[in-house]
């Protein structure tokens, strides 16, 4: 061999030898974890380039500066397809997962959870401080929302929301969240409304609701709300008052300060069921489905009356004498607790 080919000979395998270096290191910068200790959420604003992506990975101190980062991308390209959006990046993931996370477009969800038997004011509250909500609404009054919402009236609001777990990803409106707990609650209802028993004194869906509602918070015990809804559908039927405390607090307002007093009882409003008569003029509180059910398939009773037990459920009577006698005895387990 001459010496000129065995300059040339040196140089190839010198070439070869950079080249394999390089594409080791290439590899182990790929594999290599980001340079986070705990989960991280990463947010990749629209219209970020490569050499963008790279600058504020590096400033968010996801990854650490290295001279890999574009090669990775060219050698492969699957990689290079980052869409904007908001990422959940977990500790010991590597640089090519967090390329491929964010070529796959799997934004990180957030939960939001509506409890059964809150209202909607709490419900705007709880928008109000979720994380990564893009708000739209200008205030939390009721006829803001219903033109948000396109409905055309407020009482389409208060107890027409389905409480659930609701996961969203970031910059999701806050009406768009509302729509989706509105349009599932209207589902659900209708479906309800179409199966539910014969003969139980309800003109409208509305009155369906408004009942749901006010047993959702008169208890929490699921095998109760079939009774508390049968109380309350054989007084409307007697033509009885259904005299339910949660309607008078919802009626008060700002005003009910976790005290109910007898004046409270006797202050008129179109809320309070110890003075007007049948329902009241809609929902006082956002039911589940347990509560739907119950008011749509009431259990067949002749109780009129329930009170607390102390011990978190009710006794249900069928005459005053009787229920005298349970409020007595809820009264006692109250003084004993309260002497212990």
């Amino acid at each position: 061999m001459t010496k000129k080919h065995s300059i040339i000979a040196a140089a190839i395998v010198t070439l070869a030898l950079i080249v394999a270096i390089s594409y080791w290191q290439l590899r182990q910068f790929a594999d290599s974890p980001l340079a986070i200790g705990q989960e991280t959420l990463f947010t990749l604003p629209a219209g970020t380039g490569r050499v963008a992506l790279e600058a504020k990975l590096e400033q968010d101190n996801i990854i650490k500066p290295a001279i890999w980062f574009g090669a990775l991308l060219k050698m492969e390209p699957e990689l290079a397809k980052f869409k904007a959006g908001t990422y959940r990046l977990e500790k010991g993931m590597t640089v090519r997962q967090m390329l491929a996370l964010l070529a796959s477009g799997k934004e990180a969800q957030f939960p939001l959870r509506f409890v059964e038997g809150t209202r909607l004011q709490e419900w705007l509250a709880a928008l109000r401080a979720a994380p990564y909500i893009k708000h739209t609404l200008t205030d939390d009054q009721f006829t803001t929302l219903a033109q948000a919402l396109k409905l055309e009236k407020t009482d389409q609001l208060e107890g027409w929301f389905y409480p659930d777990t609701y996961l969203y990803t970031a910059n999701t409106t806050d009406v768009a969240l509302l729509k989706r707990a509105q349009q599932k609650m209207a589902t659900l209802v209708d479906d309800i409304w179409q199966s539910k028993a014969a003969d139980l004194p309800y003109k409208t869906p509305n009155e369906l609701v408004t009942m749901a509602s006010i047993i959702e918070k008169e208890t929490a015990v699921n095998d109760e709300r079939s009774k508390v809804a049968s109380v309350f559908i054989n007084r409307l039927r007697l033509g009885m008052r259904l005299q339910t405390d949660p309607t008078v607090i919802y009626g008060m307002g700002e005003k009910y300060n976790g005290n109910l007093t007898r004046k409270d009882l006797e202050t008129p409003s179109e809320y309070n069921t110890y003075i007007i008569s049948g329902l009241p003029p809609g929902p006082i509180a956002m039911p589940g489905k347990a509560s739907l059910d119950a008011a749509a398939h009431p259990l067949k009773t002749n109780y009129l009356y329930f009170v607390a037990d102390g011990k978190g459920g009710h006794t249900f009577t069928t005459n005053l004498a009787s229920h005298n006698r349970a409020v007595q005895a809820y009264r006692q387990v109250l003084k004993e607790k309260n002497e212990q």
